[in-house]
Protein backbone atom coordinates (compact mmCIF):
# COMPACT_ATOMS: atom_id res chain seq x y z
CA UNK A 1 0.00 0.00 0.00
CA UNK A 2 1.53 3.27 -0.91
CA UNK A 3 1.96 6.12 1.80
CA UNK A 4 -0.26 9.62 2.22
CA UNK A 5 0.18 12.22 3.82
CA UNK A 6 -1.18 12.93 7.18
CA UNK A 7 -2.87 16.08 6.91
CA UNK A 8 -5.36 13.98 4.44
CA UNK A 9 -6.37 12.24 7.94
CA UNK A 10 -5.74 15.50 9.74
CA UNK A 11 -9.34 16.07 10.86
CA UNK A 12 -12.45 14.33 12.12
CA UNK A 13 -14.09 13.07 9.38
CA UNK A 14 -11.60 12.74 6.75
CA UNK A 15 -10.68 9.72 4.97
CA UNK A 16 -8.34 8.03 2.64
CA UNK A 17 -10.13 5.63 0.38
CA UNK A 18 -8.20 2.98 -2.02
CA UNK A 19 -10.23 0.68 -4.20
CA UNK A 20 -8.80 -2.45 -5.57
CA UNK A 21 -10.88 -4.12 -8.67
CA UNK A 22 -10.22 -6.27 -11.33
CA UNK A 23 -9.96 -3.26 -13.85
CA UNK A 24 -9.59 0.02 -14.32
CA UNK A 25 -12.95 0.80 -15.75
CA UNK A 26 -14.89 -0.26 -12.61
CA UNK A 27 -12.09 1.41 -9.45
CA UNK A 28 -13.07 4.24 -11.55
CA UNK A 29 -16.70 3.87 -11.25
CA UNK A 30 -16.57 3.38 -7.61
CA UNK A 31 -14.41 6.31 -6.76
CA UNK A 32 -17.34 8.07 -8.81
CA UNK A 33 -19.63 6.91 -6.68
CA UNK A 34 -18.18 7.76 -3.63
CA UNK A 35 -18.29 10.97 -5.04
CA UNK A 36 -21.56 10.71 -5.74
CA UNK A 37 -22.28 10.87 -1.62
CA UNK A 38 -19.16 12.73 -0.60
CA UNK A 39 -16.88 15.68 -1.40
CA UNK A 40 -14.03 13.81 -2.77
CA UNK A 41 -10.99 14.64 -4.44
CA UNK A 42 -11.61 12.74 -7.68
CA UNK A 43 -9.78 9.39 -8.35
CA UNK A 44 -5.86 9.03 -8.63
CA UNK A 45 -3.62 7.82 -10.83
CA UNK A 46 -4.77 4.07 -11.39
CA UNK A 47 -1.34 1.80 -10.03
CA UNK A 48 -0.87 -1.85 -10.04
CA UNK A 49 0.93 -3.68 -6.91
CA UNK A 50 3.68 -6.14 -8.36
CA UNK A 51 2.41 -9.46 -7.40
CA UNK A 52 -1.12 -8.66 -6.70
CA UNK A 53 -3.22 -8.60 -8.83
CA UNK A 54 -6.44 -6.20 -10.69
CA UNK A 55 -5.37 -1.92 -10.00
CA UNK A 56 -5.73 0.66 -6.91
CA UNK A 57 -7.03 4.33 -7.33
CA UNK A 58 -7.21 6.21 -4.32
CA UNK A 59 -9.20 9.26 -3.10
CA UNK A 60 -9.56 11.60 -0.43
CA UNK A 61 -12.61 12.45 1.38
CA UNK A 62 -14.69 14.04 3.50
CA UNK A 63 -17.81 12.35 4.84
CA UNK A 64 -19.02 14.42 8.02
CA UNK A 65 -21.91 16.28 6.70
CA UNK A 66 -20.85 20.64 6.06
CA UNK A 67 -22.30 22.51 9.78
CA UNK A 68 -25.12 24.85 8.88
Amino acid sequence: MRSFNAVHVSEPGLVVVEVAAGDEETALVAVAELGERWATSGPSEVWREPGEPGVRVRTYAQVRPPVG
